[in-house]
């Protein structure tokens, strides 16, 4: 199995070099979720979409928490793998292994046990509110395969390969269309067939992914070295936990804008799914930008090269603002051909959903280079070993996103709830640039009194 040591070279070809494989990925996932919309929209019509923007945010809250736990454990890896500390390492593994799957059970239980009373709490519509329920009741059920793959793809990437979780969202992605085809025009399962396809999807991910690091040698559950110490444990829930809740502030932010937009009826909320469909996939570079700027943090941190950090996250802030004006360019150019895609119906139903989805696109696209900034510079401060401060930025957004999509319709009009995602980049990117500047302090004048000295302050 390839692993990639990002403590020499060029920041910025090591990060592009790095993130380009996440980024096909993160693209096919994403393209997933867009065909899952495209198929229900234009086969089961508007409400259906309007079913799929309510489950959003609430998809968010469970699948984010599991990212940003699976993340903080694999910062750790990183950290150990730079670090040349094989035992560190093969405790860190097993570690997150071990956590993982107490994550798993625990999660699958209370996640059918929120469903129905968020969904009562978010006032979604009745004649939307069924199909939901139903849709968001297979998805937590396949929770213990979401641990999977994103355990096995976090410690895949901390090792520096980027290339195996592709390989593995590549293969799953086209999974998932054929299934979403099949299930949802052929055997006709409704709403029910695109979870069921996502889910089946999701294991067929995580087995690609077990099978290539089980060739490795690296995982064995004979190997001693592999079971976690009780400081292992506790120093990965240290980075695990905060991230996992970062997350889910984020998405507590999006349900309280879901449901100012609930208010806002059945023809509102899928515009606002259909261009929030768009706004994912394009989002995808952040992503793999930031998963890129973790590792290659954690792997200098670990390596005690503390000079290349900064030079690499300037080197990712550049490529990623360049990136987000193609992807604002794309909004504005093609966001309305994209979302006729999504919608299907009465004439004046289609165009008013559609207008109502351009809109928010145009307000998105103007300040996109903020959002990779964001992700960027987030990512870094993680892979540097602090979870709190990007967590305290996540607050920010919250406070940010929330305010707007509470006040503004009452200025503006029902697009003031546009303008919160914006104002939530602006407010945690500030932030998160002094955390930054902190941080870097901390580490260098720890380096002087050896890394023990270094204590995130949590």
């Amino acid at each position: 199995m390839r692993t990639n040591d990002m403590t020499t070279g060029s920041p910025a070809g090591l990060l592009l070099q790095f993130a380009l494989p996440l980024m096909l990925g993160n693209v096919f996932q994403q393209f997933y979720t867009f065909v899952d919309t495209m198929v229900v929209g234009q086969a089961l019509g508007v409400k259906a979409l309007a079913a799929l923007g309510a489950a959003e945010w609430l998809t968010f809250l469970m699948f984010g928490l599991v990212q940003g736990l699976v993340q903080g454990f694999s910062v750790v890896i990183a950290q150990r793998f730079g670090a040349g500390d094989e035992s560190g390492l093969k405790k860190a593994l097993g570690g997150g292994i071990c956590l993982s799957l107490a994550a798993a059970c625990l999660f699958l239980v209370m996640g059918q046990i929120i469903l129905h009373p968020l969904l009562l709490l978010l006032g979604t519509p009745d004649e939307i509110a069924g199909m939901t329920l139903i849709y968001l009741r297979i998805l937590y059920g396949g929770i213990p395969a979401a641990f999977a793959y994103n355990l096995l793809a976090a410690i895949l990437r901390s090792l520096g390969n980027s290339r195996t979780p592709l390989q593995a969202m590549t293969v799953s992605s086209f999974c998932n269309i054929f299934l979403d085809i099949l299930f949802v025009f052929v055997f006709h399962w409704g709403i029910q067939g695109a979870a069921a396809a996502t889910v089946l999807s999701q294991v067929l991910a995580a087995l690609f992914c077990f099978i290539k690091l089980k060739g490795s040698g690296l995982i064995s559950l004979k190997d001693k070295r592999c079971r976690p110490d009780r400081a292992m444990l506790e120093e990965q829930l240290r980075l695990g936990l905060p991230m996992g809740i970062q997350n889910m502030i984020t998405a507590m932010g999006g349900l309280i804008v879901q449901s100012v937009i609930n208010g806002f009826g059945v023809l509102f909320i899928a515009g606002y799914t259909a261009a929030n469909k768009l706004y994912g996939l394009l989002e995808t570079a952040a992503s793999s930008y930031g998963y890129a700027m973790s590792t290659y943090a954690g792997q200098n941190l670990g390596a005690g090269r503390y000079d290349r950090i900064g030079k690499g996250l300037r080197a990712a802030n550049i490529i990623g603002a360049v990136t987000a004006l193609l992807m604002s360019a794309v909004m504005v150019l093609l966001g309305k051909p994209i979302l006729s895609c999504f919608i299907t119906g009465d004439t004046n139903v289609v165009e008013a959903a559609m207008g109502i989805g351009y809109h928010f696109l145009l307000v998105l696209a103007v300040f996109f280079p903020f959002l990779y900034i964001l992700y960027v510079t987030r990512s870094c401060i993680q892979g540097m070993g602090n979870s709190l401060l990007p967590m305290i930025s996540s607050m920010v957004q919250l406070l940010m996103r929330t305010g707007c999509a509470l006040l503004l319709p009452s200025l503006i009009g029902e697009s003031g709830v546009f303008f919160g995602e914006v104002c939530a980049w602006l407010g945690a990117d500030l932030l998160l640039a002094f955390s930054y500047f902190y941080w870097i302090r901390r580490v260098k004048a720890a380096a002087g009194q050896g890394r023990g000295a270094l204590q995130t302050e949590e």
